[in-house]
């Protein structure tokens, strides 16, 4: 058996933890729908056991463990942080970490009816976050460049999913972001894949933000594309007011990332409407409601 082969189970948990952590082995142990490079499990009422699955290094399992306990007393919004390390074994040869569970329901399951109230809190949260990253932070290939450097991407969701009717409209929100100059500050940090099911919700509101694999240091304008990829219709420019850091430059190169946000969540849901591995269903409605909100600007 290969080790994307293994299967995670609750008795697979139960024994990794009397193997590694044995004091947290008797608290109950539930699964959690949905994860894809990794797979999570709630553990007791205020823990939640993280386990590499799909990813093929520990990369971001370790990234996590290494920055989150430096961001997270200084962010607004809850995130989980690692407490205890699972470290490869016999029993499962890749890593697994202990964090703190945030509460909520994510978004792609859920929804957000006070969208004033979540820009400012998404506002806030940014605001927090995007602080001068150190020379150590980690950089990426992926998250967090211009949007320029990411057009074989853009290209590929667009020529799938794209609908024809707004085309024209999607591409040129794109190339108006790829034509924007450049951030001009220091790098800082990102969390880099702000989409409906890396945020939690409750009482009608964002309520915390998971998920922090893809942070780096970088261009802000990846977060910032969540005020269409998250909040509700006619939130943006509330958003933007809020968060107050953002010129035209930056909101033009979020608003094209925000469309290839939602040409990706549009690709996700229609693999799972095929039945591919990693797909949601659920996941093209939320995209195709998040590309009209981009269409219809700030």
């Amino acid at each position: 058996m290969t080790d994307t082969e293994i299967e995670i189970t609750a008795d697979l948990v139960r024994d990794l933890l009397l193997e590694q952590h044995p004091d947290l082995a008797g608290l109950a142990i539930r699964e959690v729908a949905g994860g894809w490079g990794n797979q999570m499990w709630r553990l007791g009422d205020e823990l939640a056991v993280r386990m590499q699955r799909m990813d093929p290094t520990p990369e971001l399992q370790l990234k996590e463990r290494r920055w989150l306990p430096v961001l997270a007393p200084r962010l607004p919004l809850p995130v989980p942080t690692p407490v205890r390390f699972g470290e490869p074994s016999e029993r499962f040869p890749k890593h697994w970490t202990v964090m703190t569970w945030v509460p909520g329901e994510p978004l792609d399951h859920g929804s957000i009816s006070r969208g004033d109230h979540a820009a400012d809190t998404l506002a806030a949260f940014l605001r927090a976050l995007h602080v001068e990253a150190p020379a150590e932070a980690p950089t990426s290939s992926d998250f967090g460049a211009h949007p320029n450097k990411c057009t074989d991407g853009f290209d590929h969701f667009f020529e799938v999913v794209v609908p024809a009717g707004i085309a024209d409209e999607v591409r040129a929100v794109w190339d108006d972001a790829v034509a924007a100059p450049e951030w001009e500050g220091p790098p800082v940090w990102v969390h880099g894949d702000l989409h409906p099911a890396n945020v939690v919700v409750s009482d009608g509101t964002l309520s915390g933000i998971v998920d922090f694999g893809a942070m780096c240091a970088g261009d802000p304008a990846w977060d910032l594309a969540a005020a269409w990829v998250l909040l509700p219709a006619s939130t943006a420019s509330r958003f933007f007011d809020r968060y107050a850091h953002a010129d035209e430059a930056a909101i033009r190169r979020a608003r094209g990332l925000a469309t290839m946000k939602s040409l990706f969540l549009m690709l996700m849901g229609q693999n799972g409407e095929r039945g591919l591995p990693g797909g949601k269903p659920n996941w093209g409605p939320v995209g195709r409601a998040a590309l009209d909100r981009v269409l219809k600007g700030v």
